[in-house]
C-alpha cells in the first residue's frame, strides 16, 4: 500500500485513477484494406474506447522492426512501421484521444534493440573498444556474467551469441536477434534522453519501460536491480518531471514484491509498476477455493510512495508468467490451467482470460472483479472485455494477438482484406468463434461480458477509493470468503467475494462501523445497519462477489414539525 499522503497536484496523479486498455496497433483494426491493424483503424475505433469507459491506451511497439519478436526488436526508435501508418497519423491519433480525454502509454524498449538497428550494424563493424562498437556488450569470454539466468529458455541456450563480424560474443538477455544496450555507454544513456524529449514533444502521456531491471551488467552479480539501474532511472525521472510534468513511467520488473517496489525509489523513479506477482495467485485462489494465495501476496508487498502506483491485470500479450511463484505453485498451475501441453511456454501459459477459466461467465465476473477491487490501476488486454479465445498453434506468443473480433462478417469485422492476407488467422473455435464472440452482437445484448465490463467501470470511476485506497483484510472463518475494504478520506468500500463453486456462508468482523450501513454499489440498495457487536453475516452465492459503500448512519433527532397554534373565540351556545 501507499506511504503516508503527502501532497500532490491531482492532475499530475492521473494515472492513479486510470483503468488502462492494452492493444497492439496491427490487431486491433485494419483501416486501408491490407490484413494489417492499423493507425486509420485504430482512429475509427477510438470512440469504442470511450464507450467502454477506459482512459488510457496502452500501444505495444509500433517502430519499424523486423519483427521477429512482434515488434520489441526496434530498427529506429524515431518513427513508425510503415505497415501501421506514419508520424503524421500518430498526431492525430494523439489528438483525437485527448479530445476525448484518453492518455496515450506507448513502449520505451531501451533494454536491447534490433540485431538490425543501425547502432547495432556500426557496432559489429567498429573496431574493438571503439564508442561506436561499445554501444552494445561484447566480449571474448562467453562465461562472463555466468550468475545470470536465461529468460527464453525455449528458445536460447546462453545471454551470449557469437557474431562472425564482429568477431566477438554479444550479449542478450532475450532472444539472440535482441542484443542489449550497453548502459555502461554514456552516448548511450544521451541517446534514450533523446528518444524521450522526442516522443514527449509530440504528446505521448507515458511510457512502459520494458525489461527495465536488466540495463546493466556487473560481474558475480544477477543481473538484475543494480544500483546503477536505479541511479539511470532516478536522472530519467527528474529530467521528465522538469521538463514534461505529468508524463508516467510504467516498469515492467517481473519481481518479488520487495524487489519490484525497489523501482519506485522514494517516489523518483518509476511512477508505476506492474505487480506481476499478484497475477497468478489470483488464479490459484480460485482454483483452491481459498483466499490465501491473495493474502500473502499482498502482505508481502511493502508500502510505496504516495505519488506511485502499482498495475494490475489478469492476462496480457505476453504468457502467463509463472516465474514468481515457487516449483510446486508452478505445477499447480500447469496442471489446472495447461491441459494441452502446448499451452505452456518458457515458464508460463500461452492463454487469453476466457479460455483459463474454461469460458465461465461466472469466473470471468468473479475475476475482473479482483482486478477492479484490489489496490492498483487495472489493465484489460484488448479483447478480453468480451471473452475472445486464442490459438495455442500458431506458435510462440501469437495466439493472444489475434485480431479484434468486432462483428460476425467477414474477418471479423476487423479487415476487408482477403481472410488469407491476415497477419494471424481469425479464432475459428467453434466455442470463440468470431461469428459469436464479437462487439457487435454483445452491444446489442445488455445481458453480454462487454455490457458487464462497461459497468464495472462506470462504477469504477466513481470512487477514488479504487485508485486510491488503503488495503485491509477482514478476519473471515471460512478461508473460501475473501473480504476486505479500501478506504480513502472519508469513503469506504467493503468488498465479499466468494471464491468457492458452492454457496458459502460467512460471518465478516466489520470493527469500527458499528452503525454504518453497507449500501449495494451497482444497485444502491440499503442493507441492515451494522449492529454493536459488529459482526456482519453474509450468503454468498457460488462465485458470487458484492461490493458495498459503507454509508455513516445518520443519528441526529430531528424536531417534529409543530403545527401553528390558533385561538378561536366561540360565540353562541353549545
Amino acid at each position: 500500500m501507499s506511504k503516508t499522503n503527502i501532497d500532490f497536484p491531482d492532475n499530475l496523479l492521473w494515472y492513479k485513477d486510470a483503468i488502462i486498455y492494452e492493444l497492439h496497433i496491427k490487431a486491433f483494426r485494419d483501416g486501408n484494406g491490407d490484413g494489417v491493424g492499423d493507425f486509420q483503424g485504430l482512429l475509427e475505433k477510438l470512440d469504442y474506447l470511450q464507450e467502454l469507459g477506459v482512459t488510457a491506451i496502452w500501444l505495444l511497439p509500433f517502430y519499424p522492426s523486423p519483427l521477429r519478436d512482434d515488434g520489441y526488436d526496434i530498427a529506429d526508435y524515431y518513427t513508425i512501421n510503415k505497415s501501421y501508418g506514419d508520424i503524421e497519423q500518430f498526431k492525430i491519433l494523439l489528438d483525437e484521444a485527448h479530445r476525448r480525454n484518453l492518455k496515450v502509454i506507448t513502449e520505451l524498449v531501451i533494454n536491447h534493440s534490433s540485431d538490425q538497428h543501425p547502432w547495432f550494424q556500426r557496432a559489429r563493424r567498429a573496431p574493438k573498444g571503439s564508442p561506436e562498437r561499445d554501444y552494445y556488450v561484447w566480449t571474448d569470454d562467453p562465461t562472463q556474467y555466468k550468475d545470470v539466468r536465461i529468460i527464453f529458455q525455449d528458445f536460447e541456450k546462453s545471454n551470449w551469441t557469437w557474431d562472425n563480424e564482429a568477431q566477438q560474443y554479444y550479449w542478450h538477455r532475450f532472444f539472440h536477434h535482441q542484443p542489449d544496450l550497453n548502459y555502461g555507454n554514456p552516448l548511450v544513456q544521451d541517446e534514450v534522453f533523446r528518444m524521450i524529449d522526442y516522443w514527449c514533444e509530440l504528446g505521448v502521456d507515458g511510457f512502459r519501460l520494458d525489461a527495465v531491471p536488466y540495463l546493466f551488467e556487473r560481474e558475480g552479480t544477477n543481473g538484475e536491480n543494480l544500483p546503477e539501474t536505479h541511479a539511470f532511472l532516478k536522472k530519467l525521472r527528474k529530467h521528465v518531471d522538469d521538463h514534461f510534468p505529468g508524463v508516467v513511467f510504467l516498469a515492467e520488473a517481473n519481481m518479488w514484491p520487495e524487489d519490484s517496489a525497489s523501482y519506485f525509489g522514494n517516489g523518483d523513479e518509476c511512477h508505476m509498476n506492474y505487480h506481476f506477482p499478484v497475477m497468478p495467485r489470483l488464479f490459484m485462489s480460485l482454483q483452491m477455493e481459498d483466499r490465501y494465495p491473495i493474502t500473502d501476496i499482498f502482505d508481502q508487498t511493502p508500502a510505496i510512495p504516495a505519488n506511485c502506483q502499482w498495475a494490475i491485470f489478469l492476462r496480457n500479450h505476453d504468457e502467463l508468467t509463472l516465474e514468481m511463484v515457487t516449483d510446486e505453485e508452478r505445477d499447480y498451475m500447469y496442471k489446472t490451467y495447461a491441459k494441452d501441453p502446448k499451452a505452456k511456454i518458457n515458464l508460463g501459459i500461452r492463454h487469453r482470460l476466457a479460455p483459463l477459466l474454461g469460458n465461465n461467465r461466472k469466473k470471468i465476473e468473479l475475476m475482473n472483479s479482483l482486478l477492479f477491487s484490489l489496490p492498483g490501476t487495472p489493465v484489460i488486454y484488448y479483447g478480453d472485455e468480451i471473452g475472445m479465445g486464442d490459438n495455442v498453434y500458431l506458435g510462440d506468443r501469437d495466439g493472444v494477438r489475434t485480431p479484434m473480433q468486432w462483428s460476425p462478417d467477414r474477418n471479423a469485422g476487423f479487415s476487408t482484406a482477403n481472410p488469407h492476407k491476415l497477419y494471424l488467422p481469425t479464432i475459428l473455435d467453434p466455442e470463440y468463434h468470431y461469428e459469436s464472440v464479437n462487439v457487435e452482437t454483445q452491444r446489442q445484448n445488455t445481458s453480454s461480458l462487454f455490457w458487464f465490463m462497461k459497468r464495472m467501470i462506470t462504477l469504477r470511476k466513481k470512487h477514488k477509493a479504487f485508485g486510491r485506497g488503503d488495503l485491509n483484510f477482514l478476519p473471515v472463518e471460512n478461508p473460501k470468503v475473501l473480504a476486505f475494504t479500501r478506504t480513502y478520506a472519508d469513503e469506504t468500500l467493503l468488498f465479499v467475494i466468494n471464491l468457492s463453486k458452492f454457496s458459502q456462508p460467512a460471518h465478516i468482523e466489520l470493527t469500527g462501523f458499528s452503525g454504518y450501513v453497507p449500501v449495494e454499489a451497482f444497485s444502491q440498495n440499503s442493507f441492515p445497519i451494522v449492529s454493536e457487536n459488529e459482526t456482519y453475516f453474509f450468503t454468498l452465492a457460488p462465485h458470487d462477489y458484492q461490493w458495498f459503500v459503507l454509508e455513516k448512519k445518520h443519528t441526529d433527532v430531528i424536531p417534529a414539525f409543530q403545527l401553528p397554534t390558533i385561538n378561536v373565540a366561540l360565540w353562541g351556545r353549545f
